[in-house]
């Protein structure tokens, strides 16, 4: 099995690439998917998460099929 070991500070600048971008790509999820995946979680990654979820759920941020929004 193939460990997940999110990078530091992931969650932080995703957060605000997907603010920018107005989009959540495959890549995206992929990494808050580690982020939850790993253990234990801070809780500044789960206020950042929850937000994120909180701004689809309004409408905010759209989700994409593309790997990256970055061109």
């Amino acid at each position: 099995m193939v460990a997940i070991s999110p990078l530091p500070c992931a969650i932080s600048e995703l957060f605000a690439q997907v603010s920018v971008s107005g989009q959540i790509t495959l890549a995206d999820r992929y990494g808050i998917l580690a982020v939850l995946l790993h253990e234990p979680t801070n809780e500044e990654e789960l206020h950042c998460i929850d937000r994120l979820l909180h701004s689809l759920r309004k409408g905010r941020v759209q989700i994409v099929n593309e790997l990256s929004t970055i061109l």
